[in-house]
């Protein structure tokens, strides 16, 4: 009897524990195995990571989702798909796990590898708790627009488009719906924990790591005879990732007109 109950006991525990990882992920994680993301699928799957990385350190949830839709190309890039690596965060130096070399700036350049999406995730915050987007984390995190202008000025991105971007993205999809509203004591003792941890315990940056962009972002500029398909496929996307990422409402492309692409 004792041992009958033993295993109804065991078989509840691994039930619940399921139970729990598919509540936190947002669907299993073989669920999506074989089958691209849409930016509906890849907001589902990890809506509960960035929330939790908001409540944590104050980086708005959709923010968080936004820069991974923008910069994985809904969680389909290269590096999404073989590094985990969801934000394009290079090694610059200061990185001792796994890496990946690809061609982007510079030829062979280094990028983070992480054992799961979620990792990138955090990682994501982590790379952001430095000095020079420090002031970003005196807005309250339901503030998705100042964050968005911030991450620009503070050298995140060299697009001067990368701004409206976020904020078309975020505005499509509802993405503020996951920013949780700030209470003044915790807003205070959060502010407090992370300016410090910049303060002490973050890596300095040099002049040159602060001109230069530490995420990949590409941009291509729209040549004669280009097509969105011929783009789209130039840099393995699909035509509608590539409509999704730069906010494009007709297939028609102008010659000079500057694309964000994503590999």
């Amino acid at each position: 009897m004792k041992r009958i109950v033993f295993f109804y006991a065991l078989s509840v525990l691994i039930l619940s524990s399921c139970g729990v990882k598919k509540l936190f992920h947002g669907r299993d994680e073989k669920s999506n195995a074989g089958k691209a993301f849409t930016p509906e699928t890849y907001i589902d799957r990890f809506k509960y990571i960035a929330i939790a990385e908001m409540d944590k350190n104050g980086i708005p949830a959709s923010i968080t989702l936004a820069q991974g839709l923008l910069e994985s190309g809904n969680g389909n890039s290269e590096l999404a798909i073989k590094a985990n690596n969801h934000f394009g965060i290079k090694c610059n130096g200061e990185w001792n796990g796994k890496k990946i070399y690809k061609d982007d700036d510079e030829k062979n350049e280094c990028f983070r590898v992480y054992g799961s999406a979620e990792q990138s995730f955090v990682d994501h915050s982590e790379f952001l708790k430095r000095k020079r987007y420090a002031p970003l984390f005196d807005l309250k995190k339901d503030d998705y627009k100042g964050w968005a202008k911030g991450l620009k000025e503070a050298g995140y991105a060299t697009n001067p488009k990368y701004p409206d971007l976020l904020i078309n993205l975020i505005e499509r999809y509802q993405l503020y719906r996951f920013d949780g509203k700030d209470y003044p004591a915790d807003r205070v003792k959060r502010e407090d924990r992370v300016i410090t941890e910049i303060a002490t315990e973050k890596p300095q940056e040099t002049e040159k790591g602060k001109m230069k962009s530490a995420v990949s972002m590409k941009i291509y500029e729209v040549k004669e005879g280009d097509t969105l398909y011929s783009i789209a496929k130039t840099f393995g996307l699909s035509v509608a990732d590539l409509k999704t990422l730069n906010n494009l409402q007709s297939d028609t492309v102008n010659i000079g007109q500057l694309l964000l692409v994503a590999k």
